[in-house]
């Protein structure tokens, strides 16, 4: 009889986000007609701007005709689309990313959970806690993390607590790992580090032969000038890193699907002889074997992104949930919660009242307030006692949401 991977029943049977909708589902079966703000997972709501409609429609006349036709694309991505990546997305701010270390796929979190496949399974993993769940998850079904703890915690996996007790800083691991994440802004705190805190990052994955694995997925709505936009903006980061960018909450795209990773040439890991190995090579080798390539039609719609006129909309749209996420970062403080995060951020991570679990808040939220949210403890251990929202809604559901919170 065939065998299983049994790393994937280690896991817990259910995904966070899946626990969530399952208890709205549950919910609004109960209570019909009852109207619920959702404000759980990370989903946009504003359409896709003007431009990339537009050149949504000229792809799909291309289809439509013998000469313009396009069949199977470069699996690494078209050139019309990473060489304006490389183009506006790096060597605008001044780093030299070639359009042959751009890898253009269907989204941050599939490459961020496939990224493992060049990865030996003996590496070591450490990660930011609170963390979004794919890093975690998919190093178990790799088979690095180790067996669950009572804790929560995998014991192969070493969890960095950012809590408001640090500041949401995260301190350097202890426990000598081979491979590092790191996301920011952040997700699910929304909170940010500065160019100095990611220098110290870099400093150290450089010192140690560290690779930092760097989820880049929300810097479009990065407003301070201190906060990097990207982790090459750091000297020496090309030499360690790994990026990931995603079109997802830049622009609208959680429907159609588009991101990229950045792997440097240079960077280099180490083979079972010790033998220096260039990343960009495996890569382009798993993702030719793995993955036949984004749309065609969908690279054309990001491709309008980088115009003058979709640069414009773009950023209106985040300028709008931005607009949200201050929304509810003061209304919620002057409700007396605390909170963080919603500056350079679509996310607001507040702290639950002192006697509830995260997943009681949850429960409380929707039924008194018919709010949904999502419990920080399904982020990992040190996101129990917090609560994420997401900014991601309409202005008058946001306001609504404010003005229910402040009923207590």
């Amino acid at each position: 009889m065939f065998r299983i991977n049994d790393n994937f029943t280690k896991l817990p049977a259910s995904y966070l986000f899946s626990e969530v909708a399952r208890r709205v589902k549950a919910y609004t079966d109960a209570n019909p007609g009852v109207e619920v703000i959702r404000m759980g997972i990370g989903d946009v709501t504003r359409p896709l701007c003007p431009a990339v409609i537009e050149a949504l429609h000229k792809a799909v006349d291309h289809e439509a005709a013998g000469e313009s036709f396009q069949g199977y694309g470069p699996e690494q991505g078209y050139a019309f689309l990473r060489d304006k990546i490389s183009l506006y997305d790096y060597k605008e701010r001044g780093i030299d990313i070639e359009p042959d270390e751009i890898f253009v796929s269907d989204g941050a979190k599939s490459d961020t959970g496939n990224i493992g496949d060049i990865l030996s399974t003996s590496n070591r993993v450490a990660v930011t806690d609170p963390v979004y769940p794919v890093y975690v998850d998919t190093n178990v079904m790799g088979g690095r993390a180790g067996e669950l703890g009572e804790d929560g915690r995998w014991s192969r996996i070493e969890y960095l607590p950012c809590t408001s007790e640090n500041s949401f800083v995260p301190s350097l691991p202890l426990s000598k790992p081979d491979v590092v994440y790191l996301c920011y802004p952040n997700n699910p705190t929304g909170t940010t580090l500065t160019r100095d805190q990611l220098k110290v990052w870099v400093d150290y994955c450089r010192d140690n032969g560290v690779l930092l694995l760097f989820d880049a997925a929300y810097e479009a709505f990065i407003r301070e000038e201190d906060v990097p936009h990207s982790i090459y903006e750091i000297e020496g980061a090309k030499d360690v890193a790994i990026e990931f960018r995603s079109y997802s909450k830049t622009a609208g795209f959680t429907g159609i699907r588009l991101g990229y990773t950045v792997v440097p040439k240079g960077l280099k890991g180490l083979d079972e002889d010790g033998s220096p190995v260039e990343l960009n090579g495996l890569w382009r080798r798993r993702q030719t074997t793995k993955f036949n390539g984004a749309s065609y039609l969908t690279q054309r719609g990001a491709e309008a992104l980088y115009s003058e006129e979709g640069r414009r909309q773009v950023k209106e749209t985040i300028d709008y949930y931005l607009e949200n996420a201050r929304m509810l970062r003061v209304g919620l403080a002057e409700a007396g919660y605390e909170v963080v995060g919603g500056i350079n951020s679509p996310y607001i991570w507040l702290k639950t009242p002192a006697t509830m679990t995260s997943w009681e808040f949850f429960d409380y939220l929707l039924e008194r307030y018919h709010i949904v949210g999502t419990p920080g403890s399904g982020f990992g251990p040190s996101g129990e006692g917090y609560f994420r929202l997401t900014a991601f809604n309409t202005h008058e559901n946001t306001r609504c949401c404010v003005e229910r919170l402040s009923l207590k």
